[in-house]
């Protein structure tokens, strides 16, 4: 892993535009789906599949891999989306989403797309997923710069389950487990503040042995010097708490929890493939 020159960040800001339309299509053509977290995820996942895992599209089984494990599940337009970019599957088939007989299911299952780490749905088991596999591989005693990280949610934190991977984790000082807290401040019934405040975040996964690293969820540069921080730590797992904007890419999705579980009709589709069409970088 390397820093950021200009030209990179540029190159990721036009794939990250490229994914976020990627997207919107295949949620206007499934007609169901999420549309906010995988529109605020798209910078993170752009990162990491193209500058940030230690990953090969064309042997995905291989075995020294990075593992990214995904708990919430539902944002998987944009894990598919960032998959078929990268080569793990032709773009063609992400408008298969949700489909009957699709390898692409509205959660990402292990039985129909192999490659993917881990099969999810319920909220709160990913990172016992990646505990398990972190843990596995200290046991294996290999892999020592192998890393595997958790793209969590932030309303999954109201699952107790979550708390207890956090609370092993800690105890157990898994330096090689870092996970990534997409803290968009929405779930589906409204934004978590309300529903079930989590603030003060940061201080409680402190409380539990974490290394804590707060950062802006859209900023290539930063999203990178954060990990590179993570990976540094040895005394303990590292949390990267990324502050995203929910719908990032179109106005009228953007901070609105609304759109956490509803897909756009077409006219709303036509609109955000323009707008994300306009802003591309040239």
């Amino acid at each position: 892993m390397s820093s950021l020159s200009d030209a990179k960040i540029k190159e990721l800001e036009i794939k990250a535009n490229d994914i976020r339309q990627s997207i919107i299509e295949m949620l206007l053509e499934a007609k169901s789906g999420h549309t906010a977290g995988p529109l605020g995820m798209a910078d993170i996942f752009t990162l990491f599949y193209f500058h940030i895992l230690k990953h090969n599209p064309k042997d995905p089984f291989w075995a020294d891999r990075d593992r990214l494990v995904l708990s919430n599940g539902h944002i998987c337009p944009v894990l598919y989306a960032s998959m078929a970019h990268s080569g793990y599957l032709p773009i063609e088939e992400l408008k298969t989403l949700r489909k009957f007989g699709s390898r692409l299911q509205g959660h990402p299952h292990r039985e129909y797309l192999p490659f993917v780490e881990n099969s999810s749905g319920p909220l709160g088991s990913g990172l016992s997923q990646a505990v398990g596999m972190a843990l596995a591989d200290r046991m294996d005693k290999k892999n020592n710069d192998r890393f595997i990280y958790c793209f969590m949610s932030d309303g999954e934190l109201n699952e107790g389950n979550s708390w207890e991977a956090i609370m092993l984790a800690g105890k157990l000082k898994l330096r090689n487990l870092i996970a990534i807290v997409d803290r968009n401040n929405i779930q589906i019934d409204g934004y978590t503040e309300d529903i079930m405040p989590l603030e003060p975040l940061a201080n409680k996964w402190r409380a539990f042995n974490w290394h804590v690293i707060e950062v802006g969820g859209h900023d290539f540069r930063t999203l990178n010097e954060a990990v590179e921080e993570a990976q540094s730590i040895f005394e303990e797992p590292t949390v990267i708490i990324a502050h995203t904007i929910s719908g990032k890419g179109v106005k009228e999705f953007e901070r609105d929890y609304k759109w956490h579980g509803m897909p756009p009709n077409r006219e709303q589709a036509e609109i955000a493939l323009k707008e994300l069409r306009e802003n591309r970088p040239a």
